[in-house]
C-alpha cells in the first residue's frame, strides 16, 4: 500500500523524512490483515481494548493542546479533535466491544507496555514542549489512521473489518485530518514563518514525529501479539 494522503505541507515533509518508518506503520501486517480479513479476531479485540485506553490519554493530550494554543482558532480546532475522539472513535470501540460481550473489560483492562510508552511520550511532549512539539507528537496517530483508512477503502478485499475501515476512510474523519493538517501548517507558519522547515527547531519537531511513528509500529506489534 503505497498511496499517500495529502494533509498539508508539514505533514508531507515529516512523512518524507521518515519514509521507511512511515511505511512500516501504514503497511504493517496488522493493517494489511485488516484489509484482507485475515487478522485474528482475538488480536483485533486485544488491540481495540488497548486503543480505547490509548484514546483516553490521547484525548487528554489534545485537551492539553487547547491550553498550549495561542489563539481561539487553535483552541477551537483542538476542541473539535477532542470531540471527534470522544464521540466518534471511542464510540466505535464501545460498539464493537459490546457486540463481542466486552464491556467491563474496557474499564478495567491493564495498559500494555507499548501503550504506556506511546501515550506517555505524547503527554511528555506536551508538558515539556510547546504547542508545536505536541502537534508533532500527535500527528502520526491522527493523520496516519486517515491515510490507512483511505488506503484500505481502496484496496480491502474483505468486509470483515469494514466498520473499522469505514470510520477512518469516512468523510467526517478525513475532514478532521485535513483540519489537523491545516492547524499544524498554520501553527508553524504563525510562529516560525513560511520557511519553518529551514529553522533548527524543525529537526526537533521532525524527531518527535518520527519517534511517534515508530511507537505506532510498536502498537501494531502489540496488537498482533494478542492473537
Amino acid at each position: 500500500m503505497s498511496a499517500t494522503q495529502e494533509y498539508g505541507r508539514a505533514f508531507s515533509l515529516w512523512r518524507s523524512s521518515c519514509h521507511a518508518d512511515w511505511e512500516a506503520y501504514c503497511g504493517h501486517q496488522f493493517v494489511t490483515s485488516l484489509g484482507d480479513g485475515t487478522l485474528p479476531r482475538r488480536a483485533f479485540l486485544h488491540y481495540l481494548v488497548q486503543d480505547y485506553i490509548f484514546l483516553k490519554h490521547f484525548s487528554r493530550a489534545w485537551g492539553l493542546a487547547i491550553a498550549k494554543a495561542d489563539s481561539l482558532a487553535e483552541m477551537s480546532a483542538c476542541a473539535t479533535t477532542v470531540n471527534l475522539l470522544l464521540n466518534q472513535e471511542m464510540q466505535l470501540h464501545e460498539g464493537i466491544c459490546a457486540a463481542e460481550g466486552i464491556t467491563e473489560q474496557l474499564a478495567i483492562a491493564e495498559e500494555a507496555p507499548a501503550n504506556l510508552a506511546y501515550t506517555r511520550f505524547v503527554l511528555d511532549a506536551g508538558y515539556s514542549g510547546d504547542f508545536t512539539d505536541l502537534l508533532a507528537a500527535l500527528a502520526p496517530c491522527v493523520l496516519g489512521y486517515g491515510e490507512i483508512g483511505a488506503r484500505l477503502a481502496r484496496t480491502a478485499t474483505s468486509g470483515t473489518y469494514a466498520d473499522w475501515i469505514a470510520t477512518y476512510a469516512g468523510s467526517d474523519y478525513q475532514e478532521g485530518c485535513h483540519e489537523v493538517g491545516a492547524l499544524i501548517d498554520n501553527a508553524l507558519t504563525s510562529r516560525f514563518g513560511e520557511r519553518f522547515e529551514t529553522l533548527p527547531i524543525w529537526q526537533q519537531l521532525s524527531g518527535r514525529f518520527t519517534t511517534a511513528t515508530r511507537l505506532e509500529v510498536g502498537f501494531w506489534d502489540m496488537g498482533l501479539a494478542g492473537a
